[in-house]
C-alpha cells in the first residue's frame, strides 16, 4: 500500500524506523537528510532555532506529498522536519521518497525539498558568532 506520512516533531529523526516501511514494490527509494551545519556565510553557527505554525505547516507538507505522487509517479513519501532548538550535527529535515525506479524517486525528493523550504510556515533564527538573525531565503534579517 503507497504511504504518505508527515510529521513535525521535537524528537530526533529515526531513518530507519521510515526505512523499515517501505513500499514493497519499491525498486528505489531516495532519502534527503538535512542538518545544522557549524558555518553560514562565512560565520560560525553555534545552533538553529525552528519555529513552525504546526497544524498548518502538517497540512501543507501533506499537499506537496500528495503532489509529488501525482507529478512523479511515486509510490511512498515520508517528510519530517524538527522543531525546537537544534545544535551543530543535529539532523533537521528528513524527506524519504520510494518509486518503481530510480530516476522518479530522484526527482520527486529533490522537487519535495525545495517545495517545503518555500511553502511549509517553518521559521529558522541562526544563532552565530555574530549574533541572532532570522533566515529567510538568502537573506538574515537580526533579532
Amino acid at each position: 500500500m503507497d504511504m504518505i506520512e508527515v510529521k513535525l516533531i521535537a524528537d530526533n529523526l529515526d531513518v530507519n524506523s521510515v526505512l523499515r516501511r517501505i513500499n514493497e514494490k519499491a525498486g528505489a527509494y531516495v532519502l534527503f537528510l538535512g542538518r545544522v551545519r557549524n558555518h553560514d556565510r562565512g560565520t560560525k553557527v553555534h545552533k538553529l532555532v525552528y519555529e513552525a505554525y504546526l497544524e498548518m505547516a502538517e497540512k501543507e507538507m501533506r499537499r506537496i506529498a500528495e503532489e509529488a505522487i501525482n507529478r512523479f509517479g511515486v509510490l511512498d513519501v515520508f517528510i519530517y522536519h524538527r522543531y525546537g532548538a537544534l545544535k551543530v550535527g543535529e539532523e533537521t529535515f528528513l524527506v524519504v521518497v520510494t518509486s518503481s525506479h530510480r530516476r522518479e524517486a530522484f526527482e520527486a525528493c529533490s522537487w519535495i525539498v525545495d517545495q517545503v523550504k518555500s511553502r511549509v510556515p517553518i521559521w529558522k533564527v541562526e544563532l552565530t558568532d555574530r549574533g541572532a538573525f532570522w533566515v529567510e531565503g538568502n537573506n538574515l534579517k537580526p533579532i
